[in-house]
């Protein structure tokens, strides 16, 4: 024997509308143009009492009755304007036999003519169709109107079970909804593969919309001759009396299913589904009850596509609402749009989604469930192989991207492109779906022989068949993908706008950066004109070089005091007591109060600040030489201010060597006497009294300002000045893992010096964010210090995970606090560069004490 090769594409294969037989309920004539008899089933003889193949050749006109005649002309006529069927109820063919329905068509270059006994039972279809259609119209669900279709259906017809079977893109089917006589069962949920109903029969059910099988055990009934003269057979696609094919006869009585009815359910001119009528026995409806099923099939179909139509609209608004909202939003706070968690929110409301990955600028974040970050990046680097910025959706990621391994925690995406060259991303994750699917039968279908050959045997237990679908997602609708263009063009437009303003701002921060820079040449031309000063007065009188360096040193070290002091966290207002508390530990290390403070809390400005360190270095230094600081004496030193707000300061020396006044005044003397009064505006007023110096300044309001004394933080870390350094900080990190990020390696090297100085028992730098992202991995550090600029990135990622695992970190900018963070991270510390191992240290103390609580 020789066996043919079987697969799926068999029964899609097979010719069912051409299969040149009929039904046995009725008879078939293919007529020519001219209305002559060419072709018969063989069993029309019986229903017109004569032999059946007497009947080709002759005149159709000859057979019936005038007004039968004229009828089939005027539905002819109808015909003209293309494919379908007419009909015609309660046919008188000859006198005094039974009546007959018709349904006439034309097929190629014949006129079919298809007729079936008639009854006596008639009804008024408009008003049966009306209340039908008035039950299904106040169903307030889907699934309501799918049940009350199906009850419809079954009441009308008497069948014993009736279906709504739903089509899936795939051709797949789900019975959505049933009706049925108690006893046999359901199949409600139940799916059928798309090999159950092959291809070609889905289109049939797209011009033929009712489908009859009256009796499967029935002959069927040739059509005779079986071909033409071109040795084709009948098309018999519009034939409300086709035969069956043998596999679907076949897998009928598998289902001990003896009569059937399919009504094709037609939404947006596609095949969305079936009312599927089984009987267990054999039964005919008249034409007239099967031509009112398929009115209200039609109808059904209509109020049904406007529901869904309507759902559609209704949730396509809803995402315009969203994407206005994400528009909205995003305009009053850009850096929203850095947000994953917000943004995964507003988009997940639109398409629903278990996770979102947004990448931007080569930047990475995470919302949700999400693959790995090498995994995200394999993903994306496939989507930017596409170049056409379209909108990608898969159920199925590693059908998209066969070289990464998922895993199992998604499995479908939504990819929406947020710019104009396919670079940037957002992309939405629906975890896998192992979904337990009720087939009605194993979907793989066994090569077997059957009585019709070797084939795809229909099964033949039709028991409940589990089959794990695993590694595909829910897949995403057409409606969403819709909704995901539009989010499309509303992300577009913000990052354009956003990438406008960052232009805007580059510009403004190039302005302003030009501005700092012109200012900044201007006080280093100031600072270099001072010292040049300082050095040119400073000559002394023996030409004495050691002398000299000494007191230049002296000066530029006072200068450098008092800046370090106006400098320390940000340039602004210093506290006059810690200018003398600094000149007095550098000139009486061993006996700091001998110099005797009093005063409130006052703060000076920068300018203030640094003329009045010349002015209290030079009378140390002067009474260190000449003073009672030269002996065994002290000097009072107290500041108060009048009451038009002026900050008078006292100098008061005694218990020193008599105090006479030199013979030439010095350029130590001019800073003392005009300083104030040239610099600041004020006044000065020294006295040589022979027991001791004694000098007041007056100080003008403006320079002036007051904190209560919890304001001013105690300086645990001072910054050490050059000639005059101060012990290293304690090793306040022993026994932290610290990792530092920062993008450049000088600063780095010189951070991580600063931090094993501090005693951390290891410290590990990195670059880049994935760096980062490793290191937290494989390090585990217990503190972390993170510069916020990388290069074209940020470090807000490596931050989010330090968060999500509780590590404390610092940020780094050479903003300070003025730098603007993610909401996330808005109350987190920020150490102002550039690093100094005093900030450092003060900063890293005080965050190692709060993980510590």
């Amino acid at each position: 024997m020789n066996v043919q090769s079987v697969d799926l594409t068999n029964c899609d294969r097979e010719p069912i509308h051409l299969l040149g037989a009929i039904q046995s309920n009725g008879f078939l004539l293919a007529l020519s143009a001219d209305l002559k008899v060419q072709r018969v089933s063989a069993n029309a003889g019986e229903f017109l009492g004569c032999d059946s193949l007497d009947l080709i050749g002759q005149p159709i006109a000859e057979l019936f009755g005038k007004e039968l005649i004229h009828a089939l002309r005027n539905r002819l006529a109808l015909l003209e304007g293309g494919g379908g069927v007419e009909r015609i109820f309660g046919c008188t063919l000859q006198p005094g036999r039974m009546q007959f329905d018709i349904a006439v068509h034309v097929s190629g270059d014949f006129i079919i003519f298809e007729a079936e006994p008639s009854s006596d039972e008639h009804g008024d279809a408009t008003n049966t169709v009306r209340s039908m259609i008035a039950r299904i119209d106040r169903a307030t669900t889907t699934e309501s109107f799918l049940n009350d279709g199906a009850r419809l259906i079954r009441a009308l017809t008497g069948y014993d079970r009736v279906m709504v079977y739903r089509f899936a893109e795939d051709g797949s089917g789900e019975v959505a909804a049933e009706a049925c006589r108690s006893g046999i069962g359901s199949f409600k949920g139940l799916h059928y593969p798309a090999s159950d109903i092959p291809a070609q029969a889905r289109k049939l059910y797209t011009i033929n919309l009712l489908r009859v099988i009256a009796d499967v055990n029935a002959v069927p009934v040739p059509i005779l001759p079986a071909e033409n003269h071109e040795a084709q057979p009948l098309d018999l696609s519009l034939s409300v009396l086709r035969s069956v094919s043998p596999i679907h006869i076949e897998y009928l009585k598998n289902m001990g299913v003896g009569a059937s009815m399919s009504i094709s359910i037609i939404v947006d001119d596609k095949l969305w589904g079936l009312f599927a009528c089984h009987h267990y026995g054999p039964r005919t409806l008249t034409f007239e009850r099967r031509s009112v099923c398929e009115l209200f099939a039609q109808m059904f179909s209509m109020r049904l596509e406007s529901r869904e139509r309507k759902e559609t609209v209704e949730y396509e608004r809803q995402a315009r609402d969203i994407s206005d909202q994400l528009l909205g939003a995003v305009a009053s706070d850009e850096t929203l749009l850095n947000d994953p968690d917000w943004l995964g929110d507003i988009l997940r409301n639109a398409i629903p989604a278990d996770g979102v990955g947004v990448w931007i600028n080569n930047t990475a974040a995470f919302s949700g469930t999400v693959p790995a970050p090498a995994e995200f990046r394999q993903i994306i680097e496939a989507l930017k192989q596409l170049e056409d910025g379209r909108v990608v959706a898969t159920d199925s990621i590693s059908s998209f991207v066969p070289e990464t391994s998922i895993g199992d925690q998604v499995a479908g995406l939504l990819a929406i492109p947020i710019s104009r060259s396919a670079r940037d991303y957002v992309v939405l994750f629906r975890e896998e779906m192992i979904r337990s699917v009720r087939w009605g039968g194993d979907p793989h279908k066994p090569v077997e022989y059957g009585p019709n050959g070797p084939r795809l045997t229909p099964r033949e237990s039709f028991a409940e068949w589990k089959e794990l679908v695993e590694g595909r997602s829910r897949p995403f609708t057409r409606s969403e993908i819709r909704v995901a263009e539009t989010l499309r063009a509303t992300l577009i437009e913000v990052v354009l706008r956003m990438a406008d303003e960052a232009t805007v701002q580059r510009q403004q921060a190039n302005e302003r950066q030009e501005l700092l820079i012109a200012e900044l040449n201007h006080r280093v031309r100031n600072i270099l004109g001072v010292i040049r000063g300082l050095i040119r007065q400073s000559k002394p009188a023996d030409d004495n070089v050691e002398s000299f360096v000494s007191l230049i040193d002296g000066r530029i070290h006072a200068l450098a005091r008092a800046h370090n002091q106006i400098t320390d966290d940000h340039w602004g207002p210093a506290p006059i007591k810690a200018l003398i508390d600094a000149e007095a530990a550098a000139f009486l290390a061993d006996q700091p109060d001998r110099i005797r403070t009093s005063g409130g809390f006052v703060l000076l400005n920068p300018q203030a600040y640094s003329t009045m360190a010349l002015v209290i270095h030079e009378l140390v230094t002067n009474s260190a030489k000449y003073g009672s600081l030269s002996g065994e004496g002290t000097v009072d030193l107290h500041w108060k201010r009048d009451e038009d707000g002026d900050l008078i300061v006292n100098w008061a020396e005694k218990d020193g060597p008599p105090v006479v006044a030199p013979a030439r005044k010095g350029f130590g003397s001019t800073i003392i006497t005009r300083s104030v009064p040239y610099d600041l505006g004020g006044k000065a007023r020294v006295e040589f009294a022979a027991s001791g110096l004694r000098a007041e300044f007056c100080i003008p309001e403006r320079h002036v300002s007051e904190a209560d004394a919890d304001q001013i933080p105690a300086i645990k870390f001072p910054r050490s000045s050059p000639g005059h350094p101060v012990p290293s900080p304690s090793r306040i990190l022993t026994g932290e893992r610290v990792l530092l990020v920062e993008d450049s390696l000088i600063i780095a090297l010189d951070a991580e010096d600063a931090i094993e100085r501090l005693g951390a028992d290891s410290v590990v730098t990195a670059s880049t964010v994935w760096d980062g992202l490793a290191a937290i991995d494989s390090f585990k550090p217990t503190l972390a210090m993170l510069d916020v600029n990388l290069g074209d990135s940020t470090s807000y990622a490596i931050a989010d995970r330090l968060l999500e695992i509780g590590t404390p970190f610092v940020f780094a900018s050479g903003y300070g606090e003025q730098a603007k963070l993610p909401e996330a991270h808005q109350s987190r510390t920020v150490l102002q560069k550039p690093y100094t191992l005093e900030n450092i240290a003060r900063c890293l103390d005080e965050l190692s004490q709060l993980s510590g609580e």
